[in-house]
């Protein structure tokens, strides 16, 4: 805030510092809802939405929109890119310019805090997104009951329907028939129309992405990035591709930690690192799941800081231009835009969309519970707890309260045979549902279905994958129909 009043950033500096003040808080406030969003209707997804219709009717609303065919992967990508441009906004209006001074502080400071971004980073990182997460990875509930999160869902579904960022679901594909697995979609098969809509957002999403791709690898190449000196460009190139990686998965780690979030134990996962994983995660009152996303954020900004150094453009008026382009093209490629929408595509949406489609075996993985433990680690060294404190000072101003208060546990619901949906986080083909006639089945059956909800549900489980099953050729073991039983 020093900075802006001192006319130390750009838009305070080239402007006013009141439309600074303005800009930078109103895109801290919504980044705050777009981070919290996501928790919210991730871990959401799952759940019979008809439990909180009437408690919470916008968070109801939310749902009915994201959680309607494909609309959670469209919600997704458009919410990842609003979050890069959100980000570009604060930074324009907050970061420092080159050479700045401010108080008289020591040198020394203003290099720890300013000159390594260090401020900005805590700054976004506690007041714009740890915070929230806290609280909308158990309160997702009474995060989204509002009306300023039903627009920032349709903006985010706005800004995918755009096609801008299609190529991310090209990357999907590509991983999905690498798994040998198939992306089951809750829509009908797409018409003519829709298909050549779609490719050709696609096709296009994609020759922007290479072109912008090809331009930042020249760059890196021509040592025209702000890279520190001195780095080889081999190692810049390798460290940009590492990054990314570690990046994208962790930005899949937390989209399957909440899809997973919801649904009974037992239904997450059977591998050995997925039950290390749900066991840490989810122990106690699963305060390790607040804490990775702390841990999580700090490891993908200080990702990001050192992505932005490799990827951000800097060439002088004594410099050949990327490729021979205008000067006027060259100014857009020094924004910064082009390493942006890379780093969006190529490590941050393709894994959230891959997470989504296969949260069970992205928790399967032994990668997942190695970074799992590494950003545990980061939130317990403290650095940014004071993202605990502005949680628990929204939390009680909001009223928030765990959403166990309004639905119960995944189990509890089970038991009380509420129609979750945990099905829809594996995207698996289902069979259509045929009518259940209780009245088919054997009396013994029909007696144990009536005495046990459980089983009630297991038979019409197998009933509904084996649409042709005859419940009144069910064998029962002998005795089954004795009281006994």
């Amino acid at each position: 805030m020093g900075l802006i009043a001192t006319r130390n950033t750009q838009l305070s500096n080239q402007v006013h510092p009141a439309l600074a003040y303005c800009a930078i808080w109103i895109a801290i406030l919504w980044l705050s809802m777009v981070e919290g969003g996501q928790a919210s209707l991730v871990g959401l997804a799952p759940v019979n939405r008809e439990l909180y219709k009437e408690s919470h009717p916008v968070a109801y609303k939310c749902s009915v929109i994201a959680h309607t065919g494909d609309n959670l992967d469209r919600y997704l990508l458009g919410r990842q890119f609003m979050v890069v441009l959100i980000v570009f906004v604060i930074n324009l209006s907050g970061a420092p310019l080159g050479g700045t001074v401010l108080w008289g502080l020591p040198d020394a400071v203003l290099d720890i805090f300013l000159v390594t971004g260090i401020a900005m980073i805590l700054f976004t990182c506690m007041v714009g997104q740890l915070n929230t997460q806290v609280n909308a990875s158990h309160c997702m509930l009474d995060y989204i009951n509002n009306l300023f999160g039903l627009f920032t869902l349709w903006v985010a579904m706005l800004i995918e329907f755009s096609g801008l960022l299609h190529s991310s679901y090209l990357v999907q594909m590509f991983v999905a028939w690498l798994a040998g697995k198939k992306i089951e979609s809750y829509e009908e098969e797409r018409t003519t129309a829709q298909n050549i809509f779609f490719w050709v957002r696609a096709l296009g999403s994609l020759f922007i992405l290479c072109g912008s791709l090809a331009v930042t690898l020249e760059a890196l190449f021509n040592d025209q990035t702000t890279m520190w000196a001195g780095v080889p460009k081999a190692v810049s190139v390798i460290l940009f591709f590492l990054l990314m990686s570690v990046v994208g998965l962790l930005e899949g780690m937390q989209i399957a930690f909440f899809a997973v979030s919801k649904i009974p134990e037992a239904e997450r996962g059977d591998s050995k690192f997925a039950k290390l994983t749900c066991n840490l995660l989810f122990k106690g009152q699963g305060r390790n799941l607040a804490g990775f996303m702390i841990g999580r954020q700090l490891c993908v900004v200080s990702c990001f800081f050192i992505v932005a150094r490799v990827t951000t453009l800097n060439i002088g008026q004594e410099d050949d231009n990327v490729f021979g382009v205008s000067d006027g093209l060259q100014n857009f490629f020094n924004l910064g835009f082009l390493g942006a929408l890379v780093t969006t595509i190529l490590g941050s949406i393709s894994w959230q969309l891959v997470a989504s489609a296969f949260p069970i075996a992205f928790l399967s993985n032994p990668m997942t519970y190695i970074f799992l433990r590494i950003c545990l680690f980061l939130e317990a060294t403290g650095i940014a707890s004071g993202a605990w404190v502005l949680a628990g000072i929204h939390k009680k101003i909001s009223g928030f309260q765990r959403d166990e208060v309004y639905i119960g546990t995944a189990e509890e619901r089970a038991k009380n045979n509420n129609k979750d949906d945990s099905q829809r986080l594996k995207k698996t083909p289902m069979a259509p549902i045929p009518a259940f006639n209780l009245d088919s089945a054997p009396p013994a059956l029909r007696k144990l279905m009536e005495l046990d909800p459980v089983v009630r549900e297991f038979i019409k489980t197998l009933s509904e994958r084996n649409p042709d099953i005859d419940l009144s050729k069910v064998e029962l073991p002998e005795g089954m129909g004795e009281n006994k039983v």
